[in-house]
Protein backbone atom coordinates (compact mmCIF):
# COMPACT_ATOMS: atom_id res chain seq x y z
CA UNK A 1 0.00 0.00 0.00
CA UNK A 2 1.41 3.14 -1.00
CA UNK A 3 0.18 6.30 -3.45
CA UNK A 4 -3.51 4.85 -3.39
CA UNK A 5 -3.64 4.96 0.14
CA UNK A 6 -2.40 8.23 1.03
CA UNK A 7 -4.64 9.77 -1.81
CA UNK A 8 -7.49 8.15 -0.42
CA UNK A 9 -7.17 9.42 2.85
CA UNK A 10 -6.00 12.78 2.12
CA UNK A 11 -9.36 12.99 -0.01
CA UNK A 12 -11.02 12.96 3.65
CA UNK A 13 -9.17 16.58 4.35
CA UNK A 14 -11.14 19.07 6.46
CA UNK A 15 -13.41 20.68 3.83
CA UNK A 16 -14.68 17.05 3.26
CA UNK A 17 -15.24 16.28 6.57
CA UNK A 18 -17.08 20.02 6.51
CA UNK A 19 -19.04 18.97 3.61
CA UNK A 20 -19.73 15.21 5.54
CA UNK A 21 -20.77 16.45 8.64
CA UNK A 22 -23.31 19.16 6.63
CA UNK A 23 -24.56 16.23 5.09
CA UNK A 24 -25.34 14.77 8.21
CA UNK A 25 -26.51 17.43 10.27
CA UNK A 26 -28.75 18.46 7.43
CA UNK A 27 -30.42 15.23 6.17
CA UNK A 28 -29.29 12.67 9.04
CA UNK A 29 -28.94 9.35 7.47
CA UNK A 30 -30.66 10.12 4.28
CA UNK A 31 -26.89 10.97 1.99
CA UNK A 32 -25.39 7.75 3.62
CA UNK A 33 -25.78 6.02 -0.04
CA UNK A 34 -23.69 8.62 -1.30
CA UNK A 35 -20.58 6.66 -0.22
CA UNK A 36 -21.71 4.11 -1.74
CA UNK A 37 -22.21 5.52 -5.60
CA UNK A 38 -18.91 6.92 -5.72
CA UNK A 39 -16.55 4.28 -4.82
CA UNK A 40 -16.55 2.51 -7.91
CA UNK A 41 -16.23 5.82 -9.72
CA UNK A 42 -13.76 6.97 -7.38
CA UNK A 43 -11.24 3.56 -7.62
CA UNK A 44 -12.06 3.47 -11.62
CA UNK A 45 -10.45 7.18 -12.12
CA UNK A 46 -8.00 6.66 -9.05
CA UNK A 47 -6.70 3.59 -11.09
CA UNK A 48 -6.79 5.34 -14.14
CA UNK A 49 -4.00 8.13 -12.58
CA UNK A 50 -2.41 5.60 -11.18
CA UNK A 51 -1.27 3.69 -14.29
CA UNK A 52 -0.70 6.87 -16.25
CA UNK A 53 1.36 7.95 -14.05
CA UNK A 54 3.18 4.22 -13.63
CA UNK A 55 2.98 3.18 -17.16
CA UNK A 56 4.51 6.45 -18.86
CA UNK A 57 6.97 7.51 -16.50
CA UNK A 58 5.03 10.69 -16.93
CA UNK A 59 2.31 12.93 -14.67
CA UNK A 60 -0.65 13.61 -16.20
CA UNK A 61 -0.06 16.99 -17.67
CA UNK A 62 3.05 15.85 -18.73
CA UNK A 63 1.49 13.71 -21.01
CA UNK A 64 -1.51 15.71 -21.80
CA UNK A 65 0.68 18.00 -23.34
CA UNK A 66 1.89 15.88 -26.09
CA UNK A 67 -1.22 16.39 -27.81
CA UNK A 68 -3.35 19.20 -26.06
CA UNK A 69 -2.99 23.08 -27.08
CA UNK A 70 -0.92 24.62 -24.58
CA UNK A 71 -3.54 27.26 -23.73
CA UNK A 72 -5.77 24.80 -23.04
CA UNK A 73 -2.66 23.38 -20.45
CA UNK A 74 -2.03 26.44 -18.70
CA UNK A 75 -5.50 27.17 -18.18
CA UNK A 76 -6.39 23.60 -16.36
CA UNK A 77 -3.34 24.35 -14.61
CA UNK A 78 -4.14 27.49 -13.69
CA UNK A 79 -7.80 26.93 -12.34
CA UNK A 80 -6.51 23.89 -10.18
CA UNK A 81 -3.59 26.13 -8.42
CA UNK A 82 -6.29 28.57 -7.58
CA UNK A 83 -8.88 26.05 -5.96
CA UNK A 84 -6.30 23.78 -4.09
CA UNK A 85 -5.20 27.39 -2.93
CA UNK A 86 -8.70 28.06 -1.68
CA UNK A 87 -8.97 24.64 -0.18
CA UNK A 88 -5.33 25.06 1.60
CA UNK A 89 -6.83 28.16 2.91
CA UNK A 90 -10.30 26.65 4.25
CA UNK A 91 -8.30 23.84 5.68
CA UNK A 92 -5.57 25.60 7.73
CA UNK A 93 -8.70 27.47 9.29
CA UNK A 94 -10.20 24.66 10.13
CA UNK A 95 -6.93 23.17 11.59
CA UNK A 96 -6.38 26.68 13.89
CA UNK A 97 -9.91 26.56 15.03
CA UNK A 98 -10.00 23.06 15.57
CA UNK A 99 -6.57 23.16 17.79
CA UNK A 100 -8.10 26.09 19.62
CA UNK A 101 -11.01 24.07 20.50
CA UNK A 102 -8.92 21.34 22.03
CA UNK A 103 -6.18 23.15 23.80
CA UNK A 104 -7.06 27.13 23.91
CA UNK A 105 -4.89 29.39 21.88
CA UNK A 106 -5.06 31.42 18.86
CA UNK A 107 -6.51 30.16 15.97
CA UNK A 108 -4.22 31.71 13.55
CA UNK A 109 -1.31 31.14 15.06
CA UNK A 110 -1.90 27.16 14.96
CA UNK A 111 -2.32 27.63 11.56
CA UNK A 112 0.89 29.83 10.59
CA UNK A 113 2.39 26.65 12.47
CA UNK A 114 0.98 24.10 10.62
CA UNK A 115 1.55 25.52 7.57
CA UNK A 116 5.32 26.27 8.44
CA UNK A 117 5.39 22.49 9.26
CA UNK A 118 3.84 21.32 6.00
CA UNK A 119 6.06 23.55 3.75
CA UNK A 120 9.08 22.69 5.93
CA UNK A 121 8.83 18.90 5.43
CA UNK A 122 8.18 19.37 2.03
CA UNK A 123 11.28 20.81 1.03
CA UNK A 124 13.93 19.64 3.55
CA UNK A 125 12.70 15.87 3.88
CA UNK A 126 13.12 14.03 0.73
CA UNK A 127 10.54 11.82 -0.44
CA UNK A 128 11.74 8.16 0.80
CA UNK A 129 11.58 9.47 4.07
CA UNK A 130 8.75 11.87 3.40
CA UNK A 131 6.13 9.12 1.88
CA UNK A 132 6.24 6.81 5.27
CA UNK A 133 5.21 9.96 7.25
CA UNK A 134 2.19 10.39 5.05
CA UNK A 135 1.27 6.82 5.29
CA UNK A 136 1.32 7.13 9.12
CA UNK A 137 -1.05 10.05 8.91
CA UNK A 138 -3.68 7.71 7.28
CA UNK A 139 -4.22 6.15 10.71
CA UNK A 140 -5.72 9.24 12.24
CA UNK A 141 -8.49 9.06 10.16
CA UNK A 142 -9.52 6.00 12.21
CA UNK A 143 -10.79 8.56 15.03
CA UNK A 144 -13.40 8.74 13.38
CA UNK A 145 -14.89 5.40 13.33
CA UNK A 146 -13.91 5.04 17.22
CA UNK A 147 -15.42 8.59 17.25
CA UNK A 148 -19.25 6.47 15.83
CA UNK A 149 -18.96 4.01 18.74
CA UNK A 150 -18.68 6.63 21.84
CA UNK A 151 -22.69 7.99 20.42
CA UNK A 152 -25.46 6.17 20.48
CA UNK A 153 -26.32 4.82 16.67
CA UNK A 154 -29.70 3.19 15.58
CA UNK A 155 -27.80 0.42 12.97
CA UNK A 156 -31.08 -0.73 11.89
CA UNK A 157 -31.93 2.68 10.73
CA UNK A 158 -29.19 4.11 9.13
CA UNK A 159 -28.05 0.93 7.40
CA UNK A 160 -31.74 1.09 6.10
CA UNK A 161 -32.17 4.75 4.87
CA UNK A 162 -28.51 3.91 3.43
CA UNK A 163 -30.46 1.13 1.04
CA UNK A 164 -33.53 3.25 0.68
CA UNK A 165 -32.91 7.09 1.31
CA UNK A 166 -36.47 7.89 1.39
CA UNK A 167 -35.56 11.22 1.65
CA UNK A 168 -37.74 14.62 0.43
CA UNK A 169 -35.98 15.72 -2.78
CA UNK A 170 -35.74 19.52 -3.25
CA UNK A 171 -32.79 22.10 -4.40
CA UNK A 172 -31.32 21.60 -0.78
CA UNK A 173 -31.04 17.89 -1.18
CA UNK A 174 -29.92 18.18 -4.76
CA UNK A 175 -27.19 21.00 -3.75
CA UNK A 176 -26.24 18.47 -1.11
CA UNK A 177 -25.65 15.52 -3.21
CA UNK A 178 -23.85 17.73 -5.69
CA UNK A 179 -21.24 18.82 -2.76
CA UNK A 180 -20.77 15.19 -1.45
CA UNK A 181 -19.53 14.40 -5.11
CA UNK A 182 -17.37 17.15 -5.92
CA UNK A 183 -15.64 16.68 -2.52
CA UNK A 184 -15.36 13.42 -3.08
CA UNK A 185 -13.91 12.97 -6.53
CA UNK A 186 -11.29 15.81 -7.05
CA UNK A 187 -8.95 16.45 -9.43
CA UNK A 188 -5.77 17.21 -7.25
CA UNK A 189 -5.92 13.36 -6.05
CA UNK A 190 -5.51 12.83 -9.92
CA UNK A 191 -2.70 14.45 -10.54
CA UNK A 192 -1.07 13.60 -6.93
CA UNK A 193 -1.45 9.59 -7.28
CA UNK A 194 -0.16 9.97 -10.98
CA UNK A 195 3.22 11.62 -9.74
CA UNK A 196 3.57 9.44 -6.41
CA UNK A 197 3.25 6.39 -8.96
CA UNK A 198 6.70 8.16 -10.93
CA UNK A 199 8.26 9.46 -7.08
CA UNK A 200 7.85 5.61 -6.50
CA UNK A 201 9.22 4.04 -9.30
CA UNK A 202 12.84 6.09 -9.14
CA UNK A 203 13.65 5.25 -5.10
CA UNK A 204 15.71 2.79 -3.90
CA UNK A 205 16.02 0.62 -6.90
CA UNK A 206 15.35 2.77 -10.09
CA UNK A 207 12.65 1.58 -12.62
CA UNK A 208 11.81 1.66 -16.23
CA UNK A 209 8.35 2.91 -17.00
CA UNK A 210 6.12 -0.28 -17.75
CA UNK A 211 5.33 0.73 -21.45
CA UNK A 212 9.29 0.91 -22.14
CA UNK A 213 9.80 -3.15 -21.40
CA UNK A 214 9.53 -5.95 -23.50
CA UNK A 215 7.00 -8.01 -23.42
CA UNK A 216 9.07 -10.79 -22.02
CA UNK A 217 11.04 -9.12 -20.16
CA UNK A 218 7.91 -7.64 -18.91
CA UNK A 219 6.61 -11.42 -17.55
CA UNK A 220 9.39 -12.29 -15.96
CA UNK A 221 10.38 -8.96 -14.04
CA UNK A 222 6.65 -8.25 -12.78
CA UNK A 223 4.59 -5.74 -15.17
CA UNK A 224 1.69 -7.12 -14.71
CA UNK A 225 2.16 -7.51 -11.04
CA UNK A 226 2.47 -3.82 -11.02
CA UNK A 227 -0.80 -2.93 -12.65
CA UNK A 228 -2.00 -5.46 -10.17
CA UNK A 229 -0.67 -3.77 -7.10
CA UNK A 230 -1.60 -0.25 -8.57
CA UNK A 231 -5.31 -1.52 -8.33
CA UNK A 232 -5.04 -3.53 -4.76
CA UNK A 233 -3.53 0.25 -3.67
CA UNK A 234 -6.31 2.13 -5.17
CA UNK A 235 -9.06 0.12 -4.49
CA UNK A 236 -8.14 -0.31 -0.37
CA UNK A 237 -7.44 3.41 -0.56
CA UNK A 238 -10.61 4.62 -2.29
CA UNK A 239 -13.06 2.54 0.10
CA UNK A 240 -11.23 3.34 3.06
CA UNK A 241 -11.66 7.18 2.25
CA UNK A 242 -15.39 6.63 2.00
CA UNK A 243 -15.66 4.10 4.71
CA UNK A 244 -14.26 7.31 6.80
CA UNK A 245 -16.67 9.73 5.11
CA UNK A 246 -19.70 6.94 6.03
CA UNK A 247 -18.87 6.91 9.65
CA UNK A 248 -18.76 10.83 9.53
CA UNK A 249 -22.17 11.38 8.17
CA UNK A 250 -23.34 9.04 10.29
CA UNK A 251 -21.65 10.21 13.27
CA UNK A 252 -23.10 13.46 12.32
CA UNK A 253 -26.51 12.53 11.73
CA UNK A 254 -26.80 10.71 14.77
CA UNK A 255 -26.01 13.56 17.66
CA UNK A 256 -26.19 16.69 15.50
CA UNK A 257 -29.14 16.01 13.21
CA UNK A 258 -30.95 13.83 16.08
CA UNK A 259 -30.02 16.90 18.74
CA UNK A 260 -32.00 19.75 16.06
CA UNK A 261 -28.16 21.05 14.60
CA UNK A 262 -29.01 21.27 11.23
CA UNK A 263 -26.62 24.12 9.92
CA UNK A 264 -22.78 23.35 10.11
CA UNK A 265 -20.13 25.67 8.34
CA UNK A 266 -16.99 24.03 9.19
CA UNK A 267 -15.28 20.95 10.20
CA UNK A 268 -14.80 22.52 13.23
CA UNK A 269 -18.07 23.81 14.26
CA UNK A 270 -19.25 20.75 13.79
CA UNK A 271 -16.54 19.46 16.55
CA UNK A 272 -17.54 21.74 18.63
CA UNK A 273 -21.67 21.39 18.31
CA UNK A 274 -21.24 17.95 19.29
CA UNK A 275 -19.40 18.73 22.63
CA UNK A 276 -22.49 19.49 24.48
CA UNK A 277 -24.85 16.95 22.66
CA UNK A 278 -22.42 13.99 23.26
CA UNK A 279 -19.36 14.68 25.13
CA UNK A 280 -15.73 15.85 25.87
CA UNK A 281 -14.64 12.53 24.33
CA UNK A 282 -16.27 12.48 21.26
CA UNK A 283 -15.45 15.92 20.53
CA UNK A 284 -11.71 15.84 21.29
CA UNK A 285 -11.88 12.49 18.98
CA UNK A 286 -13.68 14.69 15.78
CA UNK A 287 -11.64 17.80 16.65
CA UNK A 288 -8.00 16.23 16.75
CA UNK A 289 -8.92 14.02 13.77
CA UNK A 290 -9.51 17.33 11.65
CA UNK A 291 -5.94 18.67 12.34
CA UNK A 292 -4.36 14.94 11.72
CA UNK A 293 -5.90 15.04 8.07
CA UNK A 294 -4.81 19.06 7.70
CA UNK A 295 -1.66 17.68 8.09
CA UNK A 296 -2.33 14.78 5.40
CA UNK A 297 -3.91 16.70 3.21
CA UNK A 298 -2.33 20.49 2.69
CA UNK A 299 1.02 18.85 1.58
CA UNK A 300 -0.85 16.58 -0.80
CA UNK A 301 -2.83 19.95 -2.35
CA UNK A 302 0.42 21.89 -2.40
CA UNK A 303 2.62 19.12 -4.00
CA UNK A 304 -0.06 18.40 -6.59
CA UNK A 305 -0.45 21.98 -7.30
CA UNK A 306 3.44 22.03 -7.72
CA UNK A 307 3.53 19.11 -9.92
CA UNK A 308 1.00 20.33 -12.96
CA UNK A 309 2.79 23.61 -12.80
CA UNK A 310 6.54 22.14 -12.94
CA UNK A 311 5.40 19.89 -15.45
CA UNK A 312 3.71 22.24 -17.69
CA UNK A 313 7.11 24.40 -17.85
CA UNK A 314 9.29 21.37 -18.06
CA UNK A 315 10.97 21.89 -14.70
CA UNK A 316 12.02 19.74 -12.27
CA UNK A 317 8.81 17.60 -10.63
CA UNK A 318 9.87 15.47 -7.64
CA UNK A 319 9.92 15.65 -3.95
CA UNK A 320 13.14 13.62 -3.77
CA UNK A 321 15.19 16.67 -4.94
CA UNK A 322 17.17 18.96 -2.66
CA UNK A 323 15.80 22.76 -2.74
CA UNK A 324 18.25 24.34 -5.16
CA UNK A 325 17.92 21.46 -7.63
CA UNK A 326 14.13 22.26 -8.22
CA UNK A 327 13.67 26.10 -7.02
CA UNK A 328 10.73 26.47 -9.12
CA UNK A 329 8.98 22.73 -8.05
CA UNK A 330 9.46 23.53 -4.15
CA UNK A 331 8.84 27.72 -4.77
CA UNK A 332 4.83 26.45 -5.92
CA UNK A 333 4.79 24.53 -2.75
CA UNK A 334 5.36 27.36 -0.56
CA UNK A 335 3.71 29.60 -2.42
CA UNK A 336 0.09 27.93 -2.63
CA UNK A 337 0.98 27.25 1.14
CA UNK A 338 1.68 30.61 1.77
CA UNK A 339 -1.34 32.13 -0.33
CA UNK A 340 -3.25 29.72 1.45
CA UNK A 341 -2.63 30.94 4.69
CA UNK A 342 -2.79 34.92 4.29
CA UNK A 343 -6.39 34.16 2.76
CA UNK A 344 -7.29 33.16 6.56
CA UNK A 345 -5.89 36.80 7.74
CA UNK A 346 -9.12 38.51 5.16
CA UNK A 347 -12.39 38.98 5.33
CA UNK A 348 -13.44 36.17 3.31
CA UNK A 349 -15.72 33.37 4.93
CA UNK A 350 -14.01 29.87 5.09
CA UNK A 351 -17.15 28.78 3.83
CA UNK A 352 -17.01 31.15 0.69
CA UNK A 353 -13.55 29.80 0.40
CA UNK A 354 -14.74 26.43 0.39
CA UNK A 355 -17.67 27.33 -2.50
CA UNK A 356 -15.41 28.61 -4.73
CA UNK A 357 -12.87 25.54 -3.99
CA UNK A 358 -15.84 23.51 -5.30
CA UNK A 359 -16.93 25.32 -8.19
CA UNK A 360 -13.35 25.23 -9.49
CA UNK A 361 -12.68 22.01 -9.14
CA UNK A 362 -15.81 20.70 -10.55
CA UNK A 363 -14.86 22.58 -13.67
CA UNK A 364 -11.51 21.37 -14.09
CA UNK A 365 -12.21 17.96 -13.23
CA UNK A 366 -14.90 17.09 -16.12
CA UNK A 367 -12.24 18.04 -18.80
CA UNK A 368 -9.26 16.44 -16.92
CA UNK A 369 -10.96 13.13 -16.36
CA UNK A 370 -12.05 13.12 -19.98
CA UNK A 371 -8.31 13.38 -21.72
CA UNK A 372 -7.35 11.27 -18.74
CA UNK A 373 -9.24 8.79 -20.53
CA UNK A 374 -8.27 9.46 -23.85
CA UNK A 375 -4.69 9.15 -22.54
CA UNK A 376 -5.57 5.48 -20.82
CA UNK A 377 -7.28 4.07 -23.77
CA UNK A 378 -4.48 5.36 -26.22
CA UNK A 379 -2.62 2.27 -27.58
CA UNK A 380 0.35 4.45 -28.53
CA UNK A 381 0.29 5.98 -25.57
CA UNK A 382 -0.25 2.96 -23.23
CA UNK A 383 0.99 0.36 -25.25
CA UNK A 384 -0.05 -3.15 -24.07
CA UNK A 385 -0.95 -1.65 -20.48
CA UNK A 386 -4.07 0.50 -22.58
CA UNK A 387 -7.84 0.65 -19.85
CA UNK A 388 -9.42 -2.71 -19.79
CA UNK A 389 -13.30 -2.37 -20.90
CA UNK A 390 -14.36 -2.82 -17.19
CA UNK A 391 -11.69 0.39 -16.20
CA UNK A 392 -12.48 1.69 -19.34
CA UNK A 393 -16.35 2.20 -18.71
CA UNK A 394 -16.77 3.04 -15.04
CA UNK A 395 -14.03 5.72 -16.00
CA UNK A 396 -16.36 7.25 -18.42
CA UNK A 397 -19.29 6.75 -16.56
CA UNK A 398 -17.33 8.73 -13.56
CA UNK A 399 -16.55 11.36 -15.97
CA UNK A 400 -20.43 11.74 -17.37
CA UNK A 401 -21.52 11.48 -13.48
CA UNK A 402 -18.63 14.75 -12.48
CA UNK A 403 -20.45 16.62 -16.14
CA UNK A 404 -23.96 16.22 -14.92
CA UNK A 405 -22.74 16.78 -11.20
CA UNK A 406 -20.66 19.90 -12.16
CA UNK A 407 -24.12 21.35 -14.68
CA UNK A 408 -26.49 20.86 -11.74
CA UNK A 409 -23.80 22.83 -9.08
CA UNK A 410 -23.60 25.77 -11.47
CA UNK A 411 -27.38 25.68 -12.34
CA UNK A 412 -28.49 25.59 -8.34
CA UNK A 413 -25.55 28.84 -8.12
CA UNK A 414 -27.18 30.12 -10.63
CA UNK A 415 -30.92 29.38 -9.50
Amino acid sequence: LGPGLVTGAADDDPSGIATYSQAGAQFGYGLLWTVFLTTPFMIAIQIVSAQIGRVTGKGIIANVKDFAPRWLVISLVSILVIANTFNIAADLAAMGEALSLVIGGLNREHALIFAATSVLLQVFVRYRRYAPVLKILTLVLFLYVATAFTVHIPWGEAFARAVWPAAEVNRDYLLMVVAVLGTTISPYLFFWQASQEVEDMKQNRPRRPLKERRPLKELLRGGESEIDRIALDTKVGMVFSNVIAFFIILTTAAVLNAGGVTNIRSAAEAAGALRPLAGDLTFAMFALGIVGTGLLAVPVLAGSAAYCVAEAFGWPATLEAKAPDAVGFYSIIAAATVVGLALGYTPIDPIQMLIWSAVLNGIVAVPIMTVMMVVVTRLSVMGRFSARPTLTFFGWAGTALMAVTVFALLWSSIG
